[in-house]
């Protein structure tokens, strides 16, 4: 039989190819005679044969499979070695063996592929046969347990009578090898046994040793055995039974002792074969034959039947030469005496072939390439040429009705190539190759279909298909779509929630696309985010918190499950956003500022720094102040605080309040912090003498030696630090150098005292506070010197005198001093009095509207109020004409302190005005240290009261200090050190000065007018028969005075 491809041919080239790689491999002959022998029954693993020593065959690199001999073979496969299996080989049971004549060979047929791993090329393909021996493992048995022989009574001594033979289906020696006959006492002298040979078949034959005489015994039972000639031998027996029957003298004869025929296959029921002819001499019944088939197999007799009479052989069963291609059988004549007569003749039919099959197509895997529920899987991945399966063309015909053509059909790249080197008419074996790569990506499964064309007449054909899929190799790495994933996330979110899918994909298939996800890459906290191996799902299992980062990078990656694994990658950029979870946060937990007093409304106080970790308008914050008292303001967008008044610290030095924030979050979210405000001392007050008072006096012995304390001064500035500490010096009415003052106000005595010190001494003490600019005070001491008091009016008188008596005058206990004031005086009256009536008219007339109208005087009997001290503004025309009639020159350099010159300029009475609410001063009481004179109650029981009037060069009632008196003055003149200077506020962290005058203070003159700041209309000392001491003409612009002094006033 022929097969070609209609595919492809093999070139010349390639022909040359493989028959040289053949010959260097092995003889085609070599492979052809491939036989060997087991015997049957042989137990599992047992060795056959080795095909890589036995045959020179590859013993490394390759790969042995068995593709036919199963299930009674298996192949070792790196050694080629066959052995036997669990199924055991029983020739006798063998399909191919069934129907063997004796002597015939029983072969069991294999083949085994090789396959080259080293090289990858595609198998090859050894054919052999096992020859399989007999074995003595089947018992001879006859047909039946009973056998019946009829022998007639004449028979002479010697006869030979056939006995029915016994069969063995083991073969060869382990077939039947003998007889034996055990007979009774009765037949042991009648009867004997003789074995035949005919060919090769053992004829058991009865002997008759004497005369039989069936009216005296007509039936004998004898035993006979058949022993085969397996070692050990194996038998079986029988009961024969000899019947005496009357006498038949002849056999029949066949015509020819063996008959051929022919029979086509298919041939109809009743359809005849041959006849058979047997003649028998004998005459009548005895010569009458009829026809049998003798021990013929059970196949012979199921498709024919003989004609008894005749001994025609018709068809009696469906004949298929495929089936059985011959018929070997005996056929027996046997005439009808008696004592019947029989012969037996060889009968052989030959089938003839009829074209009624059509080819058989088998397909099958081959080598690495296995086949289930006709599939075949091949990897995309094998090289050109890759055997897929074994194609086994057959035809059960024979001649030229077994001759066919093959064909792969259809477009798909694949062909039949020759397997075997060898081979016989009836199988050919082909290879079914790749011819071309395979991509599974691109056509994952092939539907092969093999078509086979007979040669007969009519052709026949026959088609078997094969599907080929391709199996996935792992050569696509997954892909994801997009390879750049940007999500937004907001924070505060829960544990566990999911954050996104990401999916790639893989054009393999099978486990080479089963995808494994993973995070990998990014400098993420361990376990921040998780995803699930087999979805893909993100998810966040801490919560998240954007103003500790914003933003989150990182890989996944996608990896099959291929060998070896390929995986791809993607980004995923986590965009956290903004949820309003945080309060504003001021840069502190409080803010402390310190500003300068005196600091005009809408100056910056402080500035304060505070952010929302959060984002856009959950970030926008907003101040305010809380409670919002209407003193500050918050400038939004620079956060800097405002006043919206100017501090005084004398006042309130300390201001506390809080700042509320308020981000625009939805709800909004809020925060606060505490401001403390600590006002800055200006030197803005100057120090105030609170001992002793200025009308007050110290009784001093003129014989107190030095060293001796004398008095202490004693005074308080509102202010603080160095603008509260003060200096304490001397200044005026100690031309002696009799008294000292420490720098606490101690004074003490100096030297001693001399005749001429005898008297009053008013020391004039200046008190200066360590500010810058420093501002002063001046404060007068009075001390008189005298062995005793003879006349306290009249020490009181000088007291009274002395405040009035200009600084810059010396009142320091001189004897010359009083005779030159008592010339003054008269002078003073002679000079005055063309014009002492018509002033005395005119102040008499003034005291008494003044006395009406503003109730400033003093009238004896009255209860004193607090009216008397209270200021009272000045008659308008007196004001005026006083003020147009001189001005204060303005010192050179004001900034120096004048210690020599006028000390008069300095010198002013600091007065509180109780209406004055916003002024931080404190009232000074009209009070005298126990044990002082009280002078000024003396003076306000006797003398009028001067007036106060503000002048217009003092504040103005609207500024926070006034610059008043209070008359009579208990102990302090005020004076500043500057009339220019203004105060320096100093704000560290926000440079802002302000320079402003606090206090408007306008310096006096050299007139006493300085000195005091009020206008006087009279003053008379007590106590004295004369007027007294009038005093008229006290101005602010300057110092005029009208004096009378009565003898004997000092």
């Amino acid at each position: 039989m022929m097969c070609q491809s209609a595919n492809a041919m093999w070139s010349r080239w390639s022909a040359m190819l493989v028959w040289i790689f053949l010959l260097l491999c092995c003889s085609a002959n070599v492979v052809s005679t491939i036989i060997y022998q087991v015997t049957e029954e042989q137990p599992p693993n047992t060795l056959i044969g080795s095909l890589a020593s036995d045959q020179g065959l590859p013993d490394t690199g390759h790969l042995y499979k068995l593709e036919v001999g199963a299930p009674y073979l298996r192949v070792d496969g790196k050694t080629g070695d066959i052995y036997t299996t669990e199924n055991s080989i029983d020739r006798e049971t063998l399909k191919d063996c069934r129907n063997l004549f004796e002597g015939d060979p029983c072969f069991l047929e294999f083949e085994v592929s090789i396959t080259d791993l080293m090289k990858g090329t595609g198998p090859r393909l050894i054919e052999g046969r096992i020859e399989i021996l007999d074995e003595n493992d089947n018992t001879p048995q006859f047909s039946s347990p009973v056998l019946t022989l009829s022998i007639p009574e004449n028979t002479h001594v010697g006869a030979l009578f056939a006995i029915p033979l016994a069969t063995d289906r083991d073969s060869g020696s382990n077939g039947i090898a003998d007889y034996a006959l055990t007979t009774g006492p009765e037949a042991a002298n009648l009867f004997s046994l003789q074995v035949a040979q005919d060919s090769d078949e053992k004829l058991p034959q009865l002997i008759v040793l004497g005369n039989l005489d069936r009216e005296q015994r007509d039936s004998y039972d004898l035993n006979i055995k058949v022993i085969d000639g397996g070692s050990p031998p194996r038998q079986s027996s029988a009961l024969l039974r000899i019947t005496i029957t009357d006498a038949n003298d002849n056999v029949p004869k066949f015509e020819k002792s063996h008959y051929e025929g022919e029979l086509p296959e298919n041939s109809p029921v009743g359809h005849t074969v041959l006849q058979v002819k047997a003649n028998d001499s004998d005459m009548g019944p005895n010569g009458e034959v009829t026809y049998s088939l003798h021990q013929a197999s059970s196949t012979v007799q199921r498709l024919l039947s003989i004609d008894r009479n005749t001994g025609t052989i018709f068809v009696k069963g469906l004949v298929d030469r495929e089936d059985i291609s011959m018929l070997k059988f005996y056929v027996q004549a046997k005439d009808n005496g008696p004592q019947s007569k029989s012969s037996k003749a060889l009968v052989t039919i030959t089938v003839k072939d009829q074209n009624d099959n059509a080819p058989s197509i088998r397909i099958r895997g081959i080598g690495l390439v296995t086949h289930e529920d006709g599939v075949a899987n091949i990897s995309e991945d094998m090289p050109v040429g890759t055997a897929v399966a074994l194609v086994e063309v057959s035809d059960r015909d024979e001649g030229e009705n077994a001759v066919v053509t093959c064909v792969v059909a259809g477009d798909v790249p694949f062909q039949l190539r020759s397997a075997s080197e060898t081979g016989n008419d009836r199988k050919r074996k082909y290879f079914l190759q790749t011819t071309m790569l395979l991509d599974y990506e691109r056509i994952k499964d092939y539907r092969i279909e093999i078509v086979a064309v007979d040669s007969g007449n009519p052709a026949l054909s026959s088609t078997n298909s094969l599907k080929v899929q391709v199996t996935d190799m792992n050569d696509n790495s997954p892909i994801f779509s997009p390879s750049l994933y940007e999500v937004e996330f907001a924070e505060e979110n829960q544990s566990g929630d999911k954050v996104l899918d990401v999916v790639a994909t893989d054009a393999d298939s099978g486990t080479n696309a089963e995808l494994t996800y993973s995070i990998t890459g990014g400098s993420l906290p361990e376990g921040l985010f998780v995803i699930n191996p087999n979805t893909g799902e993100v998810r966040v299992m801490s919560q998240l918190d954007r103003e500790q980062l914003d933003h989150y990078q990182f890989l996944v990656a996608a990896a099959d499950k291929g060998v070896p694994s390929l995986r791809g990658t993607a980004t995923v950029v986590l965009k956290v956003l903004d949820r309003n979870d945080n309060d504003p946060k001021f840069m502190l937990n409080g803010y402390s500022f310190s500003v300068q007093e005196n600091m005009p409304p809408l100056s910056p106080v402080g500035m304060v720094t505070v952010n929302d970790r959060d984002k856009d308008e959950n970030a926008h914050v907003e101040l305010s102040v809380e409670p919002d008292n209407g003193k500050f303001m918050i400038q939004n967008g620079t956060y800097t605080i405002l006043s919206t008044i100017s501090f005084d610290r004398e006042r309130e030095s300390t201001y506390s309040f809080r700042l509320k924030a308020v981000d625009g979050g939805d709800p909004p979210r809020s925060s606060y912090v505490g401001i403390t405000i600590n006002v800055l001392d200006e030197n803005d007050n100057a120090p105030y003498v609170t001992k002793p008072s200025n009308s007050s006096y110290k009784f001093l012995d003129p014989r107190t030696s030095p060293e001796t304390h004398v008095e202490r001064v004693e005074a308080e500035d509102m202010d603080i630090g160095l603008n509260s500490e003060m200096d304490f010096s001397i200044v005026g009415g100690n031309p002696h150098g009799l008294f000292r003052i420490s720098s606490e106000g101690e004074i003490t005595l100096a030297k001693e005292f001399t005749s001429k010190h005898i008297g009053l001494h008013r020391l004039v003490v200046k008190v200066k506070d360590k500010g810058t600019p420093p501002r002063h005070t001046t404060a007068l001491v009075h001390i008189y010197v005298n062995e005793t008091i003879g006349n306290v009016s009249h020490v009181e008188g000088l007291v009274g005198h002395s405040l009035y008596t200009p600084l810059e005058m010396d009142i320091a206990g001189d004897p010359d001093y009083s005779r030159d004031q008592q010339n003054n005086i008269i002078f003073a009256v002679l000079g005055g009095f063309c014009v002492v009536v018509l002033i005395i008219a005119v102040a008499m007339i003034i005291r008494h509207v003044m006395l009406k109208e503003n109730k400033s005087g003093y009238q004896a009997g009255k209860k004193e109020t607090k009216d008397l001290y209270a200021p009272k503004p000045g008659p308008k025309s007196n004001k005026n004409k006083k003020a147009k009639k001189s001005k204060a020159p303005k010192p050179a350099n004001p900034s120096e302190e004048d210690e020599g010159g006028s000390l008069q300029k300095g010198l002013k009475f600091n007065l509180m005005n109780d209406s004055v609410n916003d002024s931080p001063r404190i009232h000074l009481p009209l009070n005298y240290p126990p044990g002082s004179p009280d002078l000024g109650r003396h003076y306000r029981s006797n003398s009028p009261l001067p007036s106060i009037q503000l002048q217009p060069q003092s504040p103005s009632a609207s500024k926070k200090h006034q610059a008043v008196q209070d008359l009579p003055a208990t102990n302090t003149f005020v004076g500043t050190g500057d009339n220019n200077s203004t105060g320096s506020d100093q704000y560290s962290d926000y440079s802002y000065k302000a320079n402003s005058s606090k206090y408007s203070t306008k310096q006096v003159g050299d007139d006493f007018e300085s000195m005091a700041g009020y206008h006087s209309t009279a003053y008379q000392s007590p106590g004295y028969p004369s007027p007294g001491y009038h005093s008229t003409g006290y101005h602010s612009n300057g110092y005029h005075s009208n004096m009378v002094w009565t003898k004997g006033m000092y």
